[in-house]
């Protein structure tokens, strides 16, 4: 496991799936964390690293002044930002015709708005501190077309575009900026996806969620461990020479 001792996180999205799995390998690698979302229960327990190296805010990461707020009680509480994780958004399905202009908007504030916003906050004070490293979970559904999920698919994509622009006007503050981009992932999002396609019948679910794994290459679905390790390693000085990298975790859909 990297040695993440003396380093400092910031994940949004801590709540469940990626961005809990994440928090997970940065307690455990000696990190100290602030970790963001909207369930204070979700993000109070489970923790296995030092409780003084953790720090849980609720909020709402569609509201501008959050982004600032994120970052500012990071610095308060520990100093520094070394490393920031992109993980919290929302799914929305449905196509062009399907999606009005508050859904679509919506979609775009809380998947990519609130990402630009609580990186600029980070990149400023990064850049201040000698650098950092930021990772933006994306989707496979940003490298390739999707159907039926044209707000999402659009925000994942605008969200790729977002780490090669900042990668290219950050690289020489010493800030590496990255994207992980999950296929099918089981995290409760994934399973709300195949419930709201079976009709609420579990059986129904489970049998969608096994098609789902058998349309991936490798035949199964990631986990959320796939995910985060890839992105903490990302973070992490083993990766010191990477920025701008658009990296797959989805079994190999894309490659085809």
């Amino acid at each position: 496991m990297t040695d993440l001792t003396g380093r400092v996180g910031i994940v949004t999205g801590a709540s469940s799936g990626i961005g809990r799995a994440i928090a997970d390998l940065l307690g455990r690698a000696g990190a100290r964390a602030v970790l963001h979302g909207r369930r204070a229960d979700s993000l109070s327990v489970g923790w296995p690293g030092r409780q003084e190296d953790r720090l849980t805010l609720t909020g709402d990461l569609a509201l501008p002044p959050e982004a600032d707020r994120i970052v500012t009680a990071c610095v308060d509480r520990f100093g520094r930002v070394d490393m920031l994780f992109n993980c919290a958004g929302i799914f929305v399905p449905g196509s062009a015709t399907e999606c009005d202009d508050d859904t679509f908007s919506h979609v775009m504030n809380v998947n990519v708005s609130s990402v630009f916003r609580i990186s600029r906050a980070a990149v400023r004070q990064m850049a201040g501190q000698g650098g950092g490293a930021i990772i933006n979970i994306s989707s496979d559904w940003g490298l390739v077309g999707a159907i039926k999920a044209v707000a999402y698919g659009v925000s994942k994509g605008a969200i790729l575009q977002l780490t090669r622009c900042m990668a290219l006007d950050h690289a020489a503050e010493g800030i590496r900026v990255n994207a992980v981009c999950p296929g099918d992932t089981l995290t409760p999002m994934l399973e709300r996806r195949a419930a709201e396609e079976a009709g609420g019948n579990t059986a129904d679910r489970d049998r969608i969620l096994a098609g789902y794994a058998r349309s991936i290459p490798l035949k199964r679905l990631a986990t959320a461990d796939d995910v985060a390790e890839c992105a903490v390693f990302l973070a992490s000085p083993k990766a010191a020479h990477i920025t701008g990298a658009l990296v797959p975790v989805d079994g190999g859909v894309t490659a085809g």
